[in-house]
């Protein structure tokens, strides 16, 4: 949400360069048990899709916002081309999203310096679902209408309120929750296709990532080179 103006490939490189190397092969929060195939879904669009988290208000929610946090222009696809949705709702409903792989016997201290990392008792899919609903209700009693209702400026100013703690939620921090929302839409762009975003290999492309690719040692030391090949997905999808 940044007011920079800097090519958003760059900024996308950029993020590429810090993303864990977990991210790209399959994603830093956990392995989806249930692979996402890939499918002969219509050029420039992600594959159709029902979510089995997300409510109908949740889903709406989700799309409109990822939608800002990774929109697609000239230079490529964008969170919703890639199927950035489906990997959140895949998410949700593994050991990650039920907070399975962390320690939740507290103390919890939401007040903690940030240097202690999230001190909260709410697994993911609880943030989201909190989340979401908290930020509905600030937008319905500042705007009148529910997040993904509001215009795109609104709604752009509602995340860019959220990323600053400025929009006040009863049941958890916006800035809180706007963070997972970022790092798991950034994760989704990134990740192996099988997890269920990054259809197409949309976000490898953009950054130029060659993918599951079993050899391209001889690329590695060539700057400033354009990679000749498409990328290549741990199922064998090619890019």
């Amino acid at each position: 949400m940044s007011e920079d103006k800097e090519p958003r490939r760059r900024f996308l490189r950029q993020v590429f360069a810090i993303v864990p190397a977990a991210t790209l092969g399959g994603a830093t929060t956990v392995a989806v048990s249930n692979t996402a195939a890939a499918d002969p879904a219509e050029p420039g669009k992600a594959r159709a899709y029902q979510p089995t988290f997300f409510n109908a208000a949740e889903w709406a929610f989700i799309n409109a916002a990822v939608d800002h946090l990774i929109p697609s222009d000239q230079y490529g696809a964008g969170a919703i081309e890639t199927g950035v949705p489906e990997f959140i709702d895949r998410q949700m409903e593994t050991p990650y999203g039920a907070g399975k792989l962390w320690y939740m016997q507290g103390p919890f201290h939401p007040d903690s310096v940030p240097e202690l990392g999230y001190q909260l008792s709410l697994p993911p899919r609880d943030i989201y679902r909190q989340g979401i609903a908290a930020c509905n209700a600030w937008c319905q009693k500042n705007h009148g209408k529910v997040f993904a209702e509001l215009d795109k400026t609104l709604q752009l100013s509602t995340l860019k309120a959220m990323e600053g703690n400025k929009a006040e939620f009863d049941t958890i921090p916006a800035k809180t929750f706007f963070s997972y929302l970022l790092n798991n839409t950034k994760e989704g762009y990134f990740a192996d296709p099988m997890y269920g975003g990054n259809q197409k290999m949309g976000g490898w492309k953009m950054v130029g990532f060659p993918g599951a690719r079993a050899d391209f040692a001889d690329w590695v030391d060539q700057y400033n080179v354009k990679y000749p090949y498409g990328p290549v997905s741990i199922l064998g999808e090619k890019g």
